[in-house]
């Protein structure tokens, strides 16, 4: 059950279209005045018969990582393992990812994800969950999503290079596959001028990625963000914002409740 705010205040959320959609919901029903900007435009990649060798190949991976709900969905949405899905493991750094292998069919007995009251949820909490299960011999697929023709720095960034270097040290070799694309929204000059206002009024945005606060800053790269407010979901997160000059910046863990909590100290 969502409480009602003590005071309502204007909220930006930045999450993709289907990330933020619970999210949205709730801060709406809590009674707080939305905007729902997506920093981050998500398009499925058009590789579908790599996916399809790599899903026919399922059974010999020892597990399949996720980056975000939008990998599962782009990775799972409309295709699964022929022969279904066997003793690989899906792992998930939040509650958001795992709900999302939940509703493809993932049994919740292979999903491997840090603990409800881990302090983050990242690469670092998931792996003391996953670091006793490995097989040497046995390779690991990474799904993750892409800018154009580049990695997508928010997918990989320094989580998913540790996670690498660890899986490395333990002699597990890893597979890497993009399954979506990420890319800057277009924005019309209404709604820039809208954001623009936005980092001056007293609105708080809340950020849980790294690569909006990029986007944010290449549509408005002469704007003064001395005076914007924010939340973001990782201590990460929270550095690229102050380095962007945003003049407060507070970390709350990445789940509604805690949101919303954040929000009612920031009234």
């Amino acid at each position: 059950m969502v409480r009602t705010a003590r005071v309502a205040l204007d909220v930006i959320l930045t999450r993709p279209e289907a990330e933020g959609q619970t999210w949205a919901v709730g801060l709406r029903k809590a009674g707080h005045r939305l905007k729902n900007w997506p920093l981050i435009e998500v398009n499925p990649m058009t590789d579908l018969m790599r996916l399809r060798s790599v899903l026919d190949a399922w059974h010999g991976y020892q597990a399949v990582m996720f980056v975000s709900r939008a990998a599962v969905t782009n990775a799972l949405g409309t295709m699964k393992p022929k022969a279904g899905w066997g003793m690989t493991r899906c792992w998930a750094t939040g509650p958001g990812t795992r709900q999302a292998l939940r509703d493809v069919g993932v049994p919740d007995t292979l999903i491997d994800s840090p603990p409800p009251d881990a302090a983050q949820f990242d690469t670092e909490s998931l792996w003391p969950v996953v670091q006793s299960k490995l097989q040497p011999l046995k390779p690991v697929l990474l799904l993750r999503g892409s800018d154009g023709d580049q990695e997508d720095p928010s997918s990989q960034g320094s989580g998913r290079d540790w996670l690498l270097r660890q899986l490395a040290m333990n002699g597990v070799s890893v597979e890497i596959l993009s399954v979506y694309q990420r890319s800057v929204p277009r924005w019309d000059k209404y709604r820039l001028q809208e954001a623009s206002q936005a980092a001056q009024d007293g609105s708080i945005w809340l950020f849980s990625s790294s690569q909006a606060l990029d986007n944010l800053s290449s549509l408005l790269p002469d704007q003064d963000w001395g005076a914007t407010r924010a939340m973001a979901t990782h201590e990460r997160i929270v550095q690229t914002a102050k380095a962007m000059g945003i003049g407060k910046v507070v970390f709350c863990r990445p789940s509604l409740g805690e949101v919303l909590a954040s929000l009612e100290l920031m009234a």
